[in-house]
């Protein structure tokens, strides 16, 4: 496995991965920090088309990202993160349109801890999901960083800001 780090509006951001792609892109005011195991490899190059994407994206001239992704996860979850990729940029869902996209139509609570297990924040975006009323929930990289990135993405998608 191999890790390096990518600097953002938000802080420093962990990567890590291996041959397979990207399996984890962590803010480091996460509530669940990322151990690192002793026989990890700091490998900075190895993430340079990630860190190329990220500083297109905080500039706002990147909408998508095409870096090869390998988290690891359920079905369930998988499912779930795949649901998060299609909606679009500077929109928003709710947990219960995802429940019913993912053809589980009570199933928002279990979309929401789906999502709160997603290694691959920013660009499998998390960030996008709300809660039914509108509110902004739970986010692991916390709420002002949640509120950053949707402003980030209203602002160069021409829609408004929450």
């Amino acid at each position: 496995m191999r890790y390096g780090y990518a600097d953002s509006p938000l802080g420093d951001l962990l990567l890590i991965g291996d041959h397979a792609g990207l399996r984890g892109l962590y803010l480091h005011t996460t509530r669940y920090p990322v151990r690192m195991r002793s026989d990890w490899i700091r490998d900075d190059a190895a993430f340079a088309e990630v860190r190329t994407q990220l500083a297109e994206y905080f500039a706002g001239e990147r909408r998508e990202f095409d870096v090869p992704l390998a988290a690891a996860g359920s079905l369930w979850q998988k499912r779930v993160w795949a649901a998060l990729v299609a909606i679009p940029y500077g929109e928003t869902a709710s947990y219960g349109q995802i429940a019913r996209e993912v053809g589980v139509p009570d199933g928002a609570r279990a979309v929401g801890l789906a999502n709160g297990q997603n290694p691959i924040s920013i660009i499998v975006p998390c960030h996008r999901v709300i809660g039914a009323d509108g509110s902004l929930t739970g986010y692991g990289g916390g709420l002002p960083a949640k509120q950053f990135l949707l402003s980030l993405e209203a602002a160069h998608s021409g829609l408004f800001a929450l």
